[in-house]
């Protein structure tokens, strides 16, 4: 088949970027067109999204498409993080700035919730874990800050919804993002509209909900003109980056739980790929999380805190005049004494604490623990834990699945950091197969692919990834000294 082009715009939390995927029929070639940083904005004590600067910078990426590919773009989808969003008004206007979902003002807000409607009905009704980030919380607490303002919206749509809102016009909510927001019943496959009038929350703002590769529309004379593109289909992926990365693990096991994969960034999304959402008693003890995925699949997944930990140490160095890029920080890391302490990767402390390295020697200290005494130590102690956690986690998914999992498929940015990949294979006693790098741009690109007829089911989809990615394989070492560290960590758990 002819070469045809596909417009990826995948939004991070610290960046995003626009990307073309040239599809010949076998094999997927990426090329970054535009890179521009995210982060949060801080507006008189809130914490919000720029997404006018990131509209902004969207269309200064599709510009250069257009100039590098011209009439060749098939179509053009958007993947962000979940549970943020934003209000219109019934003439378009946003109500307001979109929150960023680190703002502070849902401390409090979950035990609030719970004492109007119990925290197993809310489950029953989402089948979702308990975040206080979580749109239903941000709704809740913004419905009581400034009830007026939430009650004149009239559409509510999540962040690349948005996009594809000043793309094409769409007011639709794309399903594998509506999931992230704990205001989606997993088994109507609709909102919650009983748990969000319990919740006193206005239900006329939720609109549609479209599944992942729906065709939304064209791109807007106006937008197609600015950039000198022609009017493209504008193609829902999975909006969900977790989603779209998802879609593009290089199994050759679709359709079966013996293989577990974690989306590895900013957070660590851990989970199994199931064909319905596990909402049993056990789930809800263990706080897990159930978000759709293609062709109506469940993620029985946990959210980790991630490679924020070893982000914000970097960012805390810098500052105190120590700068390191991330080869050197895992170098020091590598270099530092083993199993000398642990913590928490998803303890409340590490979620925007202002000193990172300080938290965690904080925690350190709280626990009756070593205190790591060096940059390095801090980020091994960072890095351990997180291993030590997927292990848990691992333990978690295969008692609510009933199978074992044999291999552990770790894709995104993430995947280059070697040291926590051999950890995570040394802590679970499972082989680790990293790769690609790029797996939510390819998972958007490949679904878009696939609704224009390129490629078919989703096993055809994740061959191609294969044909299309590198990757390498971890096998476990060391297995006695991490068995007996785990037994520490759970302990040290357990005490907090």
């Amino acid at each position: 088949m002819a070469e045809q082009i596909y417009l990826a715009i995948d939004l991070g939390a610290e960046s995003g970027r626009v990307m073309a995927g040239l599809f010949d029929g076998k094999q997927v070639r990426l090329e970054e067109l535009h890179r521009f940083p995210n982060g949060p904005v801080h507006v008189a004590d809130t914490m919000r999204w720029d997404l006018l600067r990131l509209w902004s910078e969207i269309q200064s990426g599709l510009a250069k498409a257009a100039a590098r590919f011209g009439q060749n773009i098939v179509s053009v989808g958007v993947d962000t993080w979940g549970v943020d969003f934003v209000l219109l008004s019934k003439t378009g206007e946003m109500l307001g700035q979109a929150y960023h979902y680190r703002d502070r003002r849902t401390l409090g807000v979950l035990e609030q919730t719970f004492q109007r409607v119990p925290r197993g009905e809310i489950f029953a009704q989402t089948g979702l874990q308990f975040m206080e980030i979580n749109s239903l919380y941000q709704l809740v607490a913004m419905n009581q800050a400034n009830g007026p303002l939430v009650e004149q919206a009239d559409r509510f749509l999540m962040i690349p919804d948005f996009f594809h809102w000043l793309l094409s016009g769409s007011r639709v909510v794309e399903f594998t993002n509506a999931t992230t927001s704990q205001m989606f019943h997993p088994t109507t496959r609709n909102w919650a509209f009983d748990l969000l009038r319990q919740l006193n929350i206005p239900t006329q703002m939720f609109g549609d909900v479209v599944d992942p590769g729906t065709k939304l529309g064209n791109l807007r004379e106006e937008v197609a003109r600015r950039a000198g593109l022609p009017r493209l289909s504008v193609v829902a992926p999975a909006t969900h980056d977790t989603g779209a990365a998802v879609a593009a693990v290089p199994t050759e096991n679709t359709g079966r739980a013996n293989w577990a994969y974690i989306s590895s960034g900013t957070w660590s999304l851990m989970g199994l790929e199931l064909p319905h959402a596990v909402l049993t008693q056990r789930a809800l003890e263990l706080n897990v999380t159930n978000e759709g995925g293609i062709d109506g699949t469940y993620r029985l997944l946990k959210n980790i805190m991630g490679l924020w930990l070893v982000q914000e140490c970097r960012r805390s160095f810098e500052r105190n005049g120590t700068p390191y890029d991330y080869g050197l920080l895992a170098q020091v890391a590598r270099d530092a004494r083993p199993f000398r302490a642990f913590v928490d990767p998803d303890d409340h402390a590490f979620l925007a604490p202002l000193d990172m390295p300080e938290a965690i020697r904080e925690w350190c200290r709280e626990t009756n623990q070593e205190i790591p005494d060096s940059d390095g130590g801090v980020v091994r102690c960072a890095l351990e834990s997180l291993a030590l956690k997927y292990r848990t986690v691992l333990g978690w998914l295969e008692e609510l699945s009933g199978e074992r999992v044999e291999v552990i498929h770790i894709v995104g940015g993430g995947t280059q950091n070697e040291l926590l990949n051999q950890f995570t294979a040394n802590a679970t006693g499972r082989p680790v197969v990293t790769g690609p790098i790029e797996a939510t741009a390819l998972g958007n690109i490949l679904v878009q692919a696939r609704t224009a007829g390129a490629v078919g089911s989703l096993s055809e989809i994740r061959s191609v990834v294969r044909a299309s990615s590198t990757m390498r394989r971890y096998e476990p070492q060391n297995t006695a000294a991490w068995n007996e560290a785990h037994a520490r960590f759970t302990a040290i758990l357990g005490r907090r």
